[in-house]
């Protein structure tokens, strides 16, 4: 891929047009508890084409009071195809989009999708099970019902064949392992005001806007490729001008890539095995349970929160709380192990290792002397490998006595509907699921892989990837070998969610640009 335009500075830049923008992106829908999310085919195009043009799609505008219901849209690269949008036209989109999550080989070996996780066992999305479109519906308790009816009126059936329909639960909050979930989003910089020029000395929560939304600046200060139009081929003025090419409309601009995975947790076989290695020590089975996810099951960080103020956190008391710290203060992981699940997803550190203020202390770093630790600068800065988490739970809760007291697993699937948004699929998403959760070598670490996700698999030169060590002061770590797998992917895609502009363009009925260069 050729290098991203240098963007213009970013200070002082405009704002952003919410109505363009799919409020999954700014909302979340927190409040709207129910969920289902439907995998469609495309039965006729002319129909999808004709339903999308008026669906209700919901954007990113602030409304008091604010809706009870939400739907939002993404197409995969097949589903763009099967629309009519050009070829040329979709290879302007990211390769690794265009390929899709199961498409090649290698970058399912890169995700950790081998062995159990292997696309050819998957519900959806592997091999000729691909789909074309995500729809995404939510609502408020008890709307979920009459919203679906609403939405799947009479040009559904003549539009879409459904793969599946994957529901949801309310899990007050929890994953089904019970933990804490939701904690530690990256801020969206709307205002565009952050600066991004030269290194990063802190951590921050606060990141450019275009490492979420294609058509803006990201934290190198560039702008991420995406599909450009020329001015005739878009007569109507349906998209925006794009920033860096004077003359080209922006299909990319206010959309970003949507990773969807659907992973299988084994609730039972999770604490009936930590219950083992405890020897049924209520309180050591807990301590170790938060030892692997790195927080406790409250969603307080076993690091203390304290250090330097960190941009985007706050100032709501419980996310001081829970996201006002570093991995500074803890070296040598007696507190939150090296491996431990939230420290691999995101290592909170910054461009250069940890030291004190000042030009001559900077260039000392930069030169890679007076480092504080032996792990300093082992991890990538986190700053260019965040996302963006909207995912749901699924199936019925499984408490831990109960987890304990059956015999066998009860037959019931629970999991997670994992869904994230980023600008940048491969340096983002897949960078974090191969080199932080499923590297064996993380942080300095051998033969093990992420205690949560870690798939067991061995790999060339390590044989070996079921452990996960837990340092302790004046001593010897602790290691645990023997780990099963816990997490299970069941199912997984690559999408495109547009702006409302862009789904309008792609809408546009028909789509008869062939196929010469955009």
């Amino acid at each position: 891929m050729a290098e991203p335009v240098l963007a213009r500075p970013t200070a002082g830049g405009p704002g952003v047009d919410y109505g363009d923008v799919q409020g999954l992106v700014r909302f979340g829908y927190s409040r709207m508890t129910e969920a289902c999310f439907f995998l469609l085919a495309v039965r006729d195009p002319a129909s999808a084409r004709s339903w999308l043009a008026t669906a209700p799609v919901a954007d990113a505008v602030g409304r008091k009071p604010p809706p009870a219901t939400a739907m939002q849209v993404a197409f995969t690269a097949e589903g763009l195809r099967a629309l009519g949008v050009p070829a040329a036209l979709i290879e302007g989109f990211a390769p690794e989009f265009i390929s899709g999550m199961a498409g090649e080989e290698s970058r399912s070996r890169r995700l950790g999708d081998v062995g159990a996780n292997a696309p050819t066992g998957w519900r959806w999305g592997g091999p000729g099970r691909v789909p074309h479109l995500l729809v995404l519906l939510y609502a408020e308790p008890g709307r979920l019902a009459d919203w679906q009816r609403t939405i799947q009126g009479e040009r559904w059936a003549a539009a879409f064949q459904e793969i599946e329909c994957l529901t949801t639960s309310n899990l007050d909050g929890t994953e089904p392992f019970g933990f804490k979930d939701g904690i530690s989003q990256p801020v969206l910089d709307w205002d565009r005001e952050r600066r991004v020029e030269g290194d990063q000395l802190g951590y921050s929560n606060l990141l450019a806007l275009g490492e979420f939304l294609l058509g803006y600046p990201n934290e190198y200060g560039k702008y991420t490729e995406r599909p450009l139009v020329k001015e005739s081929d878009d007569p109507r003025r349906e998209l925006l001008p794009a920033e860096d090419a004077p003359g080209r409309r922006d299909l990319g601009r206010n959309g970003t890539y949507l990773v969807f995975r659907e992973l299988r947790q084994d609730v039972l076989g999770f604490w009936r095995f930590l219950d083992r290695q405890a020897n049924s020590n209520a309180a050591e089975r807990q301590r170790l349970a938060e030892a692997m996810v790195g927080r406790r099951m409250s969603g307080e960080s076993l690091v203390p929160a304290g250090g330097p103020p960190i941009a985007g956190v706050g100032p709501d008391p419980e996310d001081t709380r829970q996201n006002q710290f570093t991995y500074a203060s803890d070296e040598a992981g007696t507190r939150c192990p090296f491996g431990a699940h939230i420290r691999r997803a995101n290592p909170r550190n910054a461009d250069l290792p940890g030291g004190t203020g000042g030009l001559l202390s900077r260039l000392i770093r930069i030169l890679g002397f007076r480092r504080q630790g032996i792990r300093g600068d082992l991890v990538a800065s986190t700053r260019f490998h965040r996302i963006l988490r909207r995912g749901r739970e699924y199936g019925p809760g499984l408490a831990l006595n109960e987890a304990l007291r059956l015999d066998r697993a009860d037959g019931v699937e629970r999991g997670l509907h994992f869904i994230c948004l980023n600008a940048n699929i491969s340096r983002q998403f897949e960078f974090v699921q191969n080199a932080w959760i499923m590297g064996t070598k993380f942080n300095g670490l051998t033969g093990e892989s992420d205690p949560l996700l870690g798939n067991r698999e061995p790999i060339p030169g390590c044989p070996r990837t079921d452990g996960f060590s837990t340092p302790r002061e004046n001593t010897l770590p602790r290691r645990i070998t023997g780990m099963p797998q816990f997490v299970t992917v069941r199912g997984g895609g690559y999408f495109f969610m547009p702006g409302l502009r862009a789904l309008r363009y792609i809408a546009a009925s028909p789509i008869t640009k062939g196929d010469k260069k955009p």
